[in-house]
């Protein structure tokens, strides 16, 4: 096996290069990944959120959906 060593110069550019390819063949792709990781930050305000705030009894959630 041969072992290739990078500079660090070299190795952002190439990173860099390989990212901008990556993202303009598969922009579906990275919707996806973006998409994914706002619902996942959306979900950890909120329960962070509820965390703060008192406790809701299941008797009034059961009443909320009920209408």
């Amino acid at each position: 096996m041969t072992n290739v060593t990078l500079d660090e110069k070299k190795f952002k550019t190439l990173l860099k290069e390989t990212l901008i390819e990556l993202f303009e063949e598969r922009q579906d792709l990275f919707s996806s990944i973006i998409i994914e990781a706002l619902e996942d930050i959306g979900l950890a305000n909120a329960i962070r959120e509820g965390r703060e705030d008192d406790f809701v009894g299941r008797e009034e959630i059961d009443s909320i959906l009920k209408g």
